[in-house]
């Protein structure tokens, strides 16, 4: 902890006088040390959604004076401060770091019903808070010996919640890497001594579930970003000997809930997070929350406390007076053996037009004519996709989120190229 620490002042040192950053560092550790350096120098840490160079300027335009900090990225939308590299020009004495618990750590970003970036503040209290809750959920609070390996990165709310907090405010280990590939994953945990936690997503785990990998002892594995299949979640558990966890979070209140995927479909709040539904919907209040902040999903409260999650607002669709979710539709998809990866997708109505379901799929063993007879036996007929696209990848981004733009474009590739 002192070497952290006296990093945090290095680095501070090292930042201009702003009042934004944007923390660009791919190194775990260094994104961790920059978070507390800005902390230090009382400046926020912007959390955008992506770092494409439009976004990046429409920040710099909305925070005048805003800069990045980088260990490697380059972009020519923003002013960057390389990440110094020398240590041992920190503050003498190591004084434990702290914080006001009010004090704005970061800001998270939407992109709000018009497309324009919609900031949520996020104070180091409540950061601070939803870190010891998820670890007393996940049986992990004060174990020193254990470290966090994350495939997720730290910019995005799940990594910095999973791994930088958790690690940070329950005395447990930091992996600086972000491995991607199911045999990085795997030297990344060879390499971690003690218990381990594999902190991913469902793209990342079906990835690793696909090859044949001995894993080294796990405490456990993390999961989030996107609901998890069941069967997925009981062939990790049974192949690697740890219990599998999904966090449930949406980036107004942070992570909310938890639940064993294998034990069932129910999600937990965290500790001291309660919800309530009214004729808006569902409101979460409570523990590391703030202020009571509604729910971003379709979701159905049970009296005890815990409730079902049946997808998000916008992936609802109504195809012939028929209602599902494209959360339910890909968890179909990918449950058919062979399925390597897809996702159904509904593009904007046009007038004049019908719009119809579309599925990208990469299944390289399978043909359309196989893929739609399994779909007849799991899906209504009527949500069955028109077009099916064989594809040989999916526009993932980092945290294996499918950005809607990115599916709207490979729409519209493969529409030309079938025309």
């Amino acid at each position: 902890m002192a070497d952290f620490v006296q990093d945090v002042f290095t680095v501070a040192r090292a930042l201009p006088q702003r009042s934004h950053l944007i923390n660009l560092c791919t190194d775990r550790y260094r994104f961790a040390v920059g978070l507390a350096a800005a902390m230090v120098r009382e400046q926020i840490s912007l959390l955008p959604p992506a770092h494409t160079p439009e976004l990046l300027r429409a920040l710099r335009a909305r925070y005048p004076g805003l800069y990045a900090v980088t260990d490697g990225i380059a972009t020519d939308a923003v002013e960057l401060i390389s990440y110094p590299n020398e240590r041992g020009s920190g503050r003498a004495g190591y004084d434990p770091l702290a914080f006001p618990a009010s004090r704005v750590a970061a800001i998270a970003f939407t992109s709000g019903s018009t497309g324009e970036p919609t900031p949520h503040p996020k104070t180091w209290g409540g950061l601070a808070l939803g870190a010891v809750g998820e670890a007393q959920r996940l049986g992990l609070r004060e174990r020193p010996l254990v470290t966090l390996v994350g495939t997720v990165p730290p910019q995005h709310m799940y990594g910095l919640e999973s791994t930088v907090l958790l690690a940070l405010h329950n005395g447990l280990v930091l992996h600086a890497g972000r491995p991607f590939y199911p045999a990085d994953i795997r030297a990344a945990l060879q390499a971690c001594p003690g218990e381990r936690v594999l902190v991913t997503t469902p793209v990342h785990l079906r990835a690793l579930l696909s090859e044949e990998l001995t894993l080294p002892q796990l405490h456990s594995i993390v999961c989030a970003t996107a609901p998890l299949a069941p069967a997925m979640a009981a062939d990790a558990e049974a192949r690697y000997g740890a219990p599998l966890h999904e966090v449930y979070g949406f980036t107004e209140a942070g992570m909310v809930a938890t639940r064993r995927t294998t034990q069932g479909p129910e999600w937990t709040p965290l500790p001291g997070v309660t919800l309530r539904q009214d004729e808006l919907g569902v409101w979460f209040s409570g523990g590391h929350i703030p202020e009571e902040v509604a729910a971003t999903d379709v979701l159905e409260p049970h009296a005890s406390q815990q409730f079902i999650l049946h997808g998000r607002n916008a992936d609802l669709v109504n195809v012939a007076g028929k209602r599902t979710s494209l959360a339910y539709l890909n968890q179909q998809l990918n449950g058919i053996e062979g399925v390597r990866d897809g996702a159904f997708f509904m593009p904007d109505e046009q007038a004049g037009a019908v719009t119809r379901l579309i599925a990208f799929v990469v299944a390289p063993e399978l043909s359309r004519e196989d893929l739609f007879a399994e779909l007849r036996q799991r899906i209504d007929l009527a949500f069955l996709p028109r077009p099916l696209y064989l594809v040989d990848g999916l526009p993932r981004a980092a945290t294996g989120k499918l950005p809607r733009e990115a599916l709207c474009r490979l729409a519209e590739r493969l529409a030309r190229a079938r025309e």
